[in-house]
């Protein structure tokens, strides 16, 4: 049995459900299932998501490169684990379950409107996967996108989910984004009966997205009786974990649909700062005019430098929908700078420089996963590895205390643990970020190429190569 296996245990873990494979457009080219079994450990996900389960051809790759693991979900084959557990730091080799997992988009027209909304569908395995591609098969092109683009009404292919498998579940995707959702101000609707219509009850959970986060949402009354999930919609392995959802249930399919259908043993969620996301304020990025509320119906919707429509979004078109000023919070939720882009912060470099890479190397030699050293690992054990400016970085992330500048019209945002001020003054007080130990050059170069695992069948299976703009 290979290190780090062994009968999982009911407790606390994370899981990310919603993310892609190199088959979607805008994604990396090495984003396959052992990048996908790297990252998770490193980040500290024990399930996540396939992505992508409607793609034939990457559910050829999945059926021969997983095995069963738990009661519908899967693991790399023994010997792709082996490999994968050797790629990591000692502290991290823990092995990753997988969950069939999809995003679908919907464009159609409706109540005399274009809508285009995005939703994710979890499923118990491959026959309902295969089931699944059959029926969409003939309905539009599933082979062209990992997230196939049909012509279908939102309700429709919620009946279509249902009516393959009674065990799949469906799931908006980040409902508040302007362009593809559920309430997106572009071509979303104003409540969740709209869309769905007879089929509303089966419609137990909601994605919060990257722009909003469990207080913006919980100002909707129509929503109190629905868990709220996050993921982390990654378009690269790198990307895993900046959002997800927290688990306190047996390891497996069902207990983990039903705590996100009741609430039992759902934990509550990781939230990025919503600011930073691409569609927290409103405002034109051709112009680069970011826009508040108020200060976008001052001005009628229009931009002031072109007189242009801005793009409302996220805290806007809750402003708009919200029906109550406080916000009703049902679970706990915890707000967090990746950790990179901490790193970034402190060193005064990129989160994707070899100076971060080497810093976070370290890091997760010493202390462990990526999210383990943001949430729960004491500070001073964070002092004793990365210095007292880590530690201080840290301590203020996990009280909110950070400088924020909301994202608007596809342009992330920016949080900073410190002003530039502050900074200066914190290195000039000795608090300087610890010197990290260099890791191996064989295993650094695998992290930074992202090459794809070995176990990739030799027949040619291209992903489609033109990009697309995301929704989050």
């Amino acid at each position: 049995m290979p290190a780090g296996m062994g009968k999982y245990r009911p407790m606390p873990f994370v899981a990310d459900l919603h993310i892609h494979s190199r088959f979607s457009r805008a994604t990396s080219r090495s984003l396959d299932a052992h990048q996908l079994a790297l990252w998770a450990a490193r980040k500290g996900i024990s399930v996540v998501g396939t992505g992508d389960v409607t793609h034939p051809a990457w559910v050829a790759e999945l059926r021969e490169g997983l095995v069963e693991a738990e009661e519908g979900l899967f693991r790399l084959r023994p010997d792709l684990e082996r490999t994968v557990l050797e790629e990591l730091p000692q502290a991290c080799r823990r092995p990753a379950r997988f969950m069939l997992s999809g995003e679908i988009s919907c464009i159609y027209k409706k109540g005399g409107q274009t809508r285009k909304l995005h939703h994710l569908v979890l499923l118990p395995g491959f026959e309902a996967a295969t089931a699944l591609n059959k029926r969409l098969d003939r309905i539009g092109n599933i082979t062209s996108d990992g997230r196939p683009i049909l012509g279908l009404d939102s309700r429709d292919l919620l009946e279509i989910v249902l009516e393959t498998d009674d065990r799949a579940f469906f799931i908006p995707a980040h409902i508040w984004t302007p362009w593809f959702s559920l309430f997106g101000s572009k071509s979303g609707f104003d409540d969740l009966e709209e869309c769905f219509e007879d089929l509303s009850p089966h419609i137990h959970a909601l994605e919060t997205g990257l722009s909003s986060d469990p207080p913006m949402n919980r100002r909707l009354s129509a929503l109190d009786g629905r868990i709220l999930v996050s993921n982390s919609d990654a378009h690269s392995a790198s990307k895993l974990g900046r959002e997800a959802n927290l688990f306190d249930t047996e390891i497996a399919y069902g207990p983990m649909i039903g705590a996100m259908t009741d609430g039992t043993g759902f934990l509550g969620t990781i939230e990025f700062f919503p600011e930073e996301g691409k569609y927290h304020l409103d405002g034109h990025r051709k112009c680069g005019v970011r826009l508040e509320p108020w200060e976008t119906r001052q001005a009628a919707g229009i931009c002031p430098e072109c007189g242009a429509p801005v793009t409302v979004g996220v805290l806007n078109r809750v402003d708009e929908l919200a029906d109550r000023g406080d916000p009703a919070i049902q679970r706990p939720f915890h707000s967090l700078i990746p950790l990179t882009e901490v790193l970034g912060e402190l060193l005064s470099c990129g989160p994707g420089t070899k100076k971060v890479a080497a810093a976070y190397e370290g890091l997760l030699s010493d202390l462990g996963p990526e999210l383990e050293i943001l949430m729960s690992i004491p500070v001073e054990r964070v002092e004793a590895s990365g210095g007292p400016l880590l530690a201080r970085a840290v301590e203020r992330m996990r009280q909110g205390r950070v400088v924020r500048k909301g994202g608007y019209d596809g342009e992330y945002g920016v949080i900073r643990v410190f002003e530039p001020a502050e900074m200066d003054a914190l290195i000039g007080q000795g608090m300087l970020f610890a010197q990290q130990k260099a890791r191996p050059q064989r295993e650094e170069r695998k992290v930074e190429r992202g090459k794809p695992s070995k176990w990739r069948p030799s027949r040619d299976r291209k992903p489609p190569a033109e990009p697309a703009p995301h929704a989050d």
